[in-house]
């Protein structure tokens, strides 16, 4: 029986169109969630800009020299905790934008970098409107990652609605998926919840949603409501829509209680799936 726990900190903060002012306040949460005594730090997408895609371009980066990307390495040396740094827009040589997650470990170095890889295009009736290929490019690799003994998938909002990339994170060893992401108000109520659960259940993992909070002056009204949920699909860690640091402890003793008694991943049929799907 594996049991191990990690403590972990989802930092909901409310993002402003000053990136200053973000990276300061996301500091001050990791350095926060660090003196509570957790292992990990979760930031929420796009956190060091506001979510629009005409704006994306302007506060991007380039690795290593950015200065969010200098602030997460740093923090997370300092305080000794490993950091999912949500998204930032990240530049390339060629200049490529990407919404790029860039992760550390408790020492300060970089063990991973995910690059959203299905970019938001949608216009939904009365509600959302963006169009993410307008601006950036999108990522093309699975992004998996140790931090304090726990195998972490990562992925970024919308690659959460596509159940082939969690079930990819899930066979290469993933205990944890995480999911920064800004979810509208249009969308969030239905489906936010709902994705996180089924994701849970579907792989048998942990599903960490790491949102920011709800600033009602935006352009772009993000729904909030950060939530953990266990293997079982039960929430275990929940917000509202208020700029909040919320703890939760994990234990992969769930997860591999859940696997035994209902072993999904053992039942697997690919030969069926492979023969059946071309697509």
């Amino acid at each position: 029986m594996m049991n191990h726990i990690l403590k972990l900190a989802i930092c909901q903060m409310a993002i402003t169109d000053n990136k200053t002012v973000n990276l300061s306040k996301a500091e001050s949460m990791i350095k926060a969630a660090a003196q509570q005594n957790c292992q990990l730090a979760i930031l929420p997408e796009m956190f060091n800009c506001p979510y629009k895609a005409e704006l994306f371009s302007q506060y991007a980066e380039f690795y290593p020299e950015g200065e969010t990307i200098q602030m997460l390495s740093k923090t997370a040396a300092d305080s000794k905790i490993g950091i999912v740094g949500g998204s930032i827009p990240e530049k390339d040589k060629f200049g490529n934008v990407y919404n790029t997650s860039f992760i550390f470990d408790e020492t300060g170095t970089l063990i991973g970098r995910h690059r959203k890889i299905h970019l938001f295009d949608v216009e939904i009736k009365g509600g959302t409107v963006f169009k993410e290929s307008s601006i950036l490019a999108p990522g093309q690799d699975c992004t998996v990652v140790k931090i304090a003994g726990v195998t972490l998938g990562i992925a970024i909002c919308y690659d959460i609605r596509f159940p082939e990339l969690s079930r990819l994170m899930t066979l290469a060893g993933a205990n944890m998926l995480i999911f920064p992401a800004v979810f509208s108000v249009s969308t969030g109520p239905d489906h936010w919840e709902l994705l996180i659960r089924g994701r849970a259940v579907d792989n048998q993992v942990f599903v960490v949603g790491a949102a920011p909070a709800t600033t009602i002056e935006s352009a772009c009204q993000a729904y909030g409501h950060s939530m953990a949920a266990d293997p079982w699909g039960n929430i275990i860690g929940s917000t509202g829509i208020e700029e909040e640091i919320l703890i939760v402890e994990i234990n992969l003793e769930k997860m591999c209680t859940v696997r035994e008694q209902l072993p999904l991943l053992k039942h697997r049929r690919p030969d069926v799936y492979k023969s059946n799907y071309n697509s």
